[in-house]
């Protein structure tokens, strides 16, 4: 009985030993990789660890005295995950993947008492890693559904990871434009980074924005820009959406409205008188275009005293920019637009009168050039502050053309053309 009971503790111990050594090899990789990413001889050392490793928790994996055990799974889902994560080759590291995770999920059910939780954070962690490399790749490949399921796989394991919710985010959005089964999950994992402190948010409520007019909800669209105004109130970008938004959906009273509250709380800021002109503008310009499309001379001209009044309530805002900040490109740019564009629609209304109407031709050409005549130094003065702007340079191109002074309008040309 003593010899009997000799055998079989020195049996247990050579079977518990492998399970040492697989521990000892793994943490002995963790050390020389941690501290040797830039020195070859730590790598090695740390490699042979991990190799090492494997070959005794298959070991112990393999023995009925230990392969049952909730550190034999732990230890051999931290290994081959390790390993994956090391193996370049998809061929030969997707198996190693896969062992990893089933041995993971082994550990996590019997590990009831918490005793290897370290050993499966890291498992967790290396999965993670891999299925990002993994993800990257199918995204630059554009096979974004399996890009989505990539970084989704990293971001439920890492869920306060902000760069994980967004490439998850990002991979659904692409994914979308081919099945739009996508759309919702982006708009999910969209909304969940907002709530982040992601620093990109602004654009990711951009995105988001545009993914709900993707998907054809102009509420939720205009919801996420209005929400990205309100913590960004100075990105253009987001203004610009959702005025945009808002007069596509009859909501420019509502956003005028808005920007005339915030103008009574910060009645210096240039930008917000700068966007409530180009709220009128653009309330203009949807005019003119409905009067282009009336049935009737009375509509049409009921929709042209609309953009042109319109168009005043615009050049009044944007003076009003100027008077705070008399550099300020984008004021001085659509300031001249508003003014000038009322004179460009008198000069061809004047050229579409019969010529038996010559009076009534001249005194409309008179009154749209001391229009033109008024816009010219906003027209100037953006192309002062920016001489390679086209826009700029377009607006001053059809003032001189409508003034017929076709020197100056042929020397803008030019120059227009050489930017192009």
């Amino acid at each position: 009985m003593a010899v009997l009971f000799c055998l079989v503790s020195t049996v247990t111990f050579a079977q518990k030993g492998e399970l040492n050594n697989a521990q000892s090899g793994y943490d002995e990789y963790v050390v020389s990789s941690s501290n040797g990413q830039k020195i070859p001889a730590l790598m090695v050392k740390a490699n042979t660890s991990l190799d090492n490793a494997k070959t005794s928790i298959d070991k112990a994996a393999t023995n009925q005295k230990t392969a049952e055990l909730p550190l034999t799974y732990a230890l051999k889902g931290a290994i081959y995950a390790a390993l994956a994560v090391r193996d370049t080759v998809p061929a030969t590291s997707a198996p190693l993947f896969s062992t990893a995770a089933e041995a993971v999920k082994k550990a996590k059910d019997l590990d009831t008492k918490g005793e290897n939780k370290k050993l499966i954070d890291n498992t967790d962690r290396y999965l993670a890693q891999y299925k990002l490399s993994q993800g990257v790749k199918e995204y630059q490949e554009h096979k974004f559904d399996q890009a989505y399921t990539s970084f989704d796989f990293y971001r439920q394991v890492l869920p306060d990871d902000t760069n994980a919710i967004y490439f998850t985010a990002l991979a659904a959005a692409n994914a979308a434009t081919k099945d739009p089964k996508y759309y919702p999950l982006a708009i999910t994992n969209y909304n969940r980074l907002v709530t982040t402190k992601y620093s990109g948010n602004a654009k990711a409520y951009l995105d988001l924005s545009s993914i709900y007019l993707l998907s054809k909800d102009t509420v939720g669209a205009l919801k996420a820009a209005g929400e990205g105004v309100a913590k960004f109130p100075l990105n253009s970008d987001l203004r610009r959406r959702e005025i945009e938004i808002a007069l596509q959906t009859g909501k420019q009273s509502d956003i005028l409205t808005k920007i005339q509250s915030a103008i009574t709380n910060d009645p210096k800021n240039k930008t917000l008188y700068y966007y409530a002109g180009l709220t009128y503008s653009q309330i203009a310009d949807a005019s003119n275009a409905n009067s282009q499309k009336a049935k009737d001379a009375a509509s049409a001209n009921a929709l042209h005293q609309t953009a042109l009044d319109n168009y005043a309530k615009a050049a009044d805002m944007y003076k009003k920019a100027i008077a705070i900040d008399p550099d300020y490109f984008e004021a001085n740019l659509n300031l001249g637009y508003a003014l000038v564009r009322p004179a460009i629609d008198a000069y061809n209304a004047a050229n579409k009168l019969p010529a038996n109407k010559q009076k009534e031709y001249d005194d409309a050409m008179a009154k749209a050039g001391v229009q033109f005549d008024t816009a010219k130094p906003y027209l100037l003065k953006a192309v002062e502050l920016q001489p390679k702007s086209v826009d700029a340079l377009t607006n001053l191109l059809s003032y001189y053309k409508g003034k017929k002074d076709n020197a100056n309008a042929a020397k803008i040309k030019q120059q227009i053309d050489a930017l192009k």
